[in-house]
């Protein structure tokens, strides 16, 4: 059995868009990806992310805010990270404890005004966005011959 591949989604407070990155990439690829998620200063998971997951048949019952200190230090090491925000992109400068890093920058959702429709929209809009990008990367993954080709794929 080929061993999986690991990525880990970096962002300030690990309450949407790492969280959202998380829930789908391992919806996705579980098969092919041990996936975890961190946030530089952890908060809680913003209702509205479990609520548009949810939405999209996806529980994260199990997945909560988590602090990006608690995978320093070499006891995990991860194939990929992706840091899904600015913020996160400028003030984790190194993280000896990947092979590559990406950096997916996604609007703040958590930051949207308006009314409660509103701001589930910015939700909605930010969630499709990280499942768009997430299903073209692992696209390129199978063109590349790092992932197996899927049978649905060309």
């Amino acid at each position: 059995m080929k061993r999986k591949l690991s990525g880990l989604f970096l962002c300030t407070h690990n309450s949407a868009r790492s969280q959202m990155a998380e829930a789908l990439l391992r919806h996705y690829a579980a098969e092919h990806f041990q996936v975890h998620s961190a946030g530089l200063h952890p908060s809680e998971i913003h209702p509205y992310a479990r609520q548009v997951l949810a939405e999209r048949g996806l529980d994260i019952e199990g997945q909560y805010a988590k602090s990006l200190m608690g995978y320093w230090g070499g006891k995990f090491n991860f194939t990929y990270l992706i840091t899904v925000c600015d913020r996160a992109e400028q003030e984790c400068p190194l993280f000896p404890f990947s092979t590559y890093r990406l950096y997916w920058p996604f609007e703040d959702p958590s930051s949207a005004q308006g009314s409660e429709e509103e701001r589930l929209e910015v939700f909605r809009r930010v969630r499709d966005q990280i499942a768009a990008k997430i299903q073209r990367w692992l696209r390129e993954l199978e063109q590349k011959n790092i992932l197996p080709q899927s049978p649905s794929a060309p």
